[in-house]
């Protein structure tokens, strides 16, 4: 069995707020990646078997990204496969080097729960389709993951408060 990644954040907004910046490609682009990137979409379709297919401009170097949407259960939880990709929206390996052999491949499930006005949201990853080397990176960098996540949803966090 493989090592899952699980986050999980609370933010001051309603949770369909949250699940708003999540599913609309202008809120996305304002917000994932890390503080001081810019994302371009270059394609956006939030359903079942839809893409999120982005451009992140970061410190002065260019990477691509890809969701593929499964599950949508709107305001509550939704599932995507994550992968890096090309310009076309073609399934790459990690640029990344550093982090070993990458699973191509990262099924994130994703749950909103909302008490107060405050939504808390959990996270959980975990490879699909690996090999045993690439599963073994994964769990070797769950510290790491850990720390990106944190970066995005403290921009996500400043961006859910300009936005109510």
């Amino acid at each position: 069995m493989s090592a899952e990644l699980v986050i999980t954040r609370e933010f001051s907004a309603p949770k369909e707020l949250v699940f708003k910046v999540w599913t609309q490609a202008e809120h996305l682009s304002q917000w994932w990646g890390p503080k001081g990137s810019k994302i371009t979409v270059a394609e956006f379709n939030f359903v079942p078997g839809g893409r999120f297919h982005y451009k992140m401009d970061f410190n002065n170097s260019i990477m691509w990204g890809l969701f593929v949407y499964h599950e949508i259960n709107p305001y509550d939880s939704m599932s995507f496969v994550n992968s890096f990709s090309d310009e076309a929206g073609g399934i790459t390996s990690n640029p990344f080097t550093v982090m070993g052999e990458w699973p191509l491949e990262i099924l994130n499930k994703f749950l909103l729960t909302e008490a107060n006005g405050k939504t808390t949201l959990t996270l959980r990853g975990k490879p699909i389709n690996a090999t045993p080397e690439q599963e073994k990176s994964f769990a070797e960098n769950l510290q790491s993951m850990q720390g990106g996540f944190a970066g995005s949803f403290l921009v996500l966090d400043e961006y859910l408060a300009s936005i109510q």
